[in-house]
């Protein structure tokens, strides 16, 4: 039955309210897989590295490893002391890569640069790198989150 003045008819409105029901249905059921396949990111309280893999030697040098599921940086400083950093952008979590002939961090995304200390010095970066605390214990280094200072 259609009303003389209605702008849907019965038919249409109930094929709406059905295929709401369905497609809430269907999210409720297909976020949980979602999270299951892409698990939400924990970052590690620590991470230890072979120090004969991560060896370096010469001043500037820089090796990448892996900090969770995202990339760190390693990097031997010109007084022979071992920096490491997060090397994930503070703007908007993009990757970073060192270049040590400029002795700096450059973010791609945004034009982000931060020094060889990992302070931000140009571009939309609002805080430096994240720095890790290094512990060099017989034949491992172990890296794990500082604790922040109030």
């Amino acid at each position: 039955m259609k009303f003389k003045d209605s702008l849907i008819s019965r038919r249409k409105f109930l094929n709406g309210v059905l295929g709401g029901w369905l497609a809430a249905l269907g999210a409720t059921i297909i976020q949980p897989v979602i999270k299951f396949i892409f698990p939400p990111y924990q970052e590690p309280e620590e991470v230890i590295l072979p120090a004969a893999e991560y060896q370096l030697n010469q001043p500037n040098s820089f090796k990448v490893f892996r900090w969770g599921n995202k990339p760190g940086i390693l990097k031997r400083n010109d007084d022979g002391s071992l920096t490491a950093f997060v090397a994930v952008c503070t703007h908007l979590d993009c990757n970073v890569t060192y270049l040590p002939e400029q002795r700096k961090f450059y973010c791609a995304c945004h034009d982000g640069w931060y020094d060889e200390q990992g302070r931000n010095i140009a571009g939309p970066p609002p805080q430096p790198l994240r720095t890790l605390e290094i512990i060099e214990e017989g034949e491992n280094i172990i890296l794990r989150k500082r604790e922040k200072s109030a």
